[in-house]
């Protein structure tokens, strides 16, 4: 099997018995549902709902595992001890596992946000590295991810497709930006969104981050203007027919 390891990725580990209840009042996402084999993309956001850092949730046992950007770990880690406050929790990054990625692991969890990007799994590192592999793939599927292309505190939530991505449970109570990420999605109002362009197609002023060697860029566009952008089957539905 080809190289899978996913060395640009580190883990935080959440443990002792308020981990879940701690995270369900921060993240997008419902942590009293996780589940082992299931992880879940989810965020952390600013009060206004614009995104700080992005990640995917995993239930090891009680405890929950936050695969994370490498370069953004110990960031990540001191903003959640912020506001640990007394709580029972632990936080630790877990040197002991990696995150892996294959496009041939059938026997492996798929990544929550889209079948199509592959499976994703957590085990101890190997020696190769999957993190340019993984990138090319997923560019080319459109999908955002990490603070070099949704910004910290820059992007809505929504705005980075978290909806179509699986991203964000709208039934789940109260979180950090849950107010302003709920009155967007009831009344169908995102303007703007993130998307994967060919980089003769980009807009200088619109424009986050290039990747001249992929021949891509990331923009925030206006929805409007976006209908001559070829873009992936999922995201166009989502802007002709937004969800009821």
């Amino acid at each position: 099997m080809p190289d899978t390891t996913l060395k640009d990725r580190a883990l935080i580990r959440l443990s002792g018995e308020e981990a879940r209840a701690f995270l369900q009042g921060l993240v997008t996402q419902d942590l009293l549902g996780l589940e082992a084999g299931a992880p879940r993309w989810s965020g952390l956001l600013t009060p206004q709902g614009k995104a700080l850092f992005d990640f995917i949730l995993w239930a090891e046992g009680e405890d929950v595992m936050i695969d994370c950007e490498e370069s953004q770990a110990d960031a990540l880690a001191k903003r959640l001890s912020i506001y640990r406050l007394r709580r029972n929790v632990m936080i630790a990054r877990d040197e002991s596992l990696s995150v892996h990625w294959s496009m041939e692991a059938a026997d492996k969890p798929y990544d929550p946000r889209l079948m199509t990007l592959g499976q994703r799994w957590l085990a101890p590192a190997d020696e190769g590295d999957a993190s340019a592999a993984f990138k090319a793939h997923r560019l080319s599927l459109g999908i955002t991810e990490g603070v070099a292309e949704l910004g910290s505190d820059k992007t809505l939530w929504l705005e980075a497709n978290a909806r179509e991505l699986n991203g964000v449970d709208f039934a789940k109570g109260c979180y950090v930006g849950q107010e302003n990420t709920a009155r967007m999605h009831y009344r169908q109002k995102v303007n703007r969104r993130l998307v994967v362009v060919p980089l003769g197609q980009s807009d200088p002023a619109r424009q986050i981050v290039a990747y001249p060697d992929l021949g891509l860029a990331v923009d925030h566009r206006r929805v409007e203007d976006m209908a001559a952008l070829p873009l992936p089957d999922w995201l166009a539905e989502a802007i002709v027919e937004p969800p009821a």
